[in-house]
């Protein structure tokens, strides 16, 4: 357990700082007003930004955060028969998808994760496109990372509290049944649906992407129209696979949007306004006026 601790907390704090290193190790473009005669005009500067003050101690919380998740996670147990919850105690509108369990579905839903690259594809084909730099590209990769790390640890330590079983740990015949003999711990805490959390995160950054790069662009309402459709389509998936309840999926798509806004936030009005320090037990905002 110790060790795997030390593997989250490692990959987290890697894949931020790397991000992060392209982000602050590029040159940042700036809006040329009034450019001289044959002077190209440069790319328009972002409402956000990155920097070590705000966004080292921020991917440091997140990865203690991460390490929390995945003590609680992997620490969770099988509950017993006694113990778990009646069909009839779930939510009037989740009862009716207990004991339901689709092979397909599953499979189909675990191959979605594919959708994870499309801020990443976006973000690189604007930058080979000349349309962002280095910067922009660093920056959003960035928060896509801490946005996309922080609901997953999140995810984590609310399934770990084990309120209800999965849809098919109700299953009393088939391949759900048989699944359910099989099942560990996670299996005895459904809420919420980490698969959709992570969906609408990529679907935020994704849309928000496009609309920061290209802010005239016609295509705006349909490339948001099509990433949260993707992203409903994801979280339908973990409920016909009977994985997820209704409840779970609606749950995680807003912890997901929401924490995707805020951290896209976070980067708009704090820029070299906010600082956190975090300390063993604490955590610090310090604001700079």
């Amino acid at each position: 357990m110790f060790n795997g601790l030390l593997k989250c907390l490692f990959r987290v704090l890697f894949a931020v700082l790397c991000v992060e290193a392209l982000a602050l190790g590029a040159p940042r473009a700036q809006l040329l007003e009034n450019p001289a005669p044959g002077e190209p005009l440069s790319i328009p500067s972002r409402p956000y930004e990155v920097s070590v003050r705000l966004d080292v101690p921020l991917a440091l919380g997140i990865a203690l955060t991460s390490a929390f998740g995945v003590y609680q996670y992997y620490g969770m147990e099988r509950v017993s028969e006694n113990d778990v919850k009646q069909k009839s105690d779930l939510l009037p509108w989740d009862s009716p998808f207990a004991g339901r369990y689709s092979e397909w579905a599953t499979n189909v839903s675990h191959y979605s994760a594919a959708l994870a690259v499309a801020p990443f594809l976006l973000a690189g084909y604007s930058w080979y496109k000349g349309d962002a730099d280095a910067y922009d590209f660093g920056a959003y990769g960035l928060m896509l990372v801490e946005a996309f790390a922080l609901q997953n640890a999140l995810n984590q330590i609310v399934r770990s509290s084990q309120l209800w079983p999965r849809p098919y740990m109700y299953a009393k015949e088939g391949k759900g049944a048989d699944k359910a003999k099989d099942a560990r711990g996670e299996a005895f805490g459904s809420f919420y649906s980490g698969h959709a959390s992570a969906a609408f995160t990529v679907a935020v950054f994704t849309g928000s992407w496009f609309s920061e790069v290209y802010p005239n662009s016609s295509y705006k309402p349909l490339v948001w129209a099509s990433s949260f459709a993707l992203a409903s389509g994801v979280g339908a998936l973990r409920v016909v696979a009977g994985k997820h309840y209704p409840t779970d999926v609606v749950v995680g798509a807003l912890v997901g949007t929401g924490i995707s806004f805020g951290i896209l936030k976070l980067h708009t009005i704090c820029k070299k306004k906010v600082s956190f320090a975090v300390f063993p037990g604490q955590i610090h905002t310090i604001l700079f006026f």
